[in-house]
């Protein structure tokens, strides 16, 4: 949990994915799209990668990727990615966290 926490707090938008998930691929050009850059930590390729699964999944975060973290603080998957880009707020999240600039 703790690695998790800490990779979620290092930049303004945090997208924790695995290679061969296609809604993972989608949000990641979503996020591209809007001009963010966020970091993306691939599950499923990286050695501690079970341990944070699971951590993700303690958050609450199902299914576990794509997990998004967007100024530190858990978003949530796919579907709440994309209800706030529906609704209009996902922009202004990444605006306030800095990471994108208008």
């Amino acid at each position: 949990m703790d690695r998790v926490r800490d990779l979620a707090s290092k930049k303004a938008a945090v997208i924790f994915t695995k290679s061969s998930c296609c809604m993972c691929h989608s949000i990641k050009a979503l996020f591209y799209e809007l001009g963010a850059s966020p970091a993306i930590h691939e599950l499923d390729q990286d050695s501690n990668g079970k341990q944070m699964e699971w951590a993700l999944r303690s958050l609450g975060c199902t299914p576990t990727v794509p997990a998004v973290f967007i100024g530190g603080n858990f978003v949530g998957s796919a579907p709440e990615v994309i209800s706030r880009q529906v609704d209009g707020s996902l922009k202004q999240l990444l605006i306030d966290a800095g990471a994108i600039w208008f």
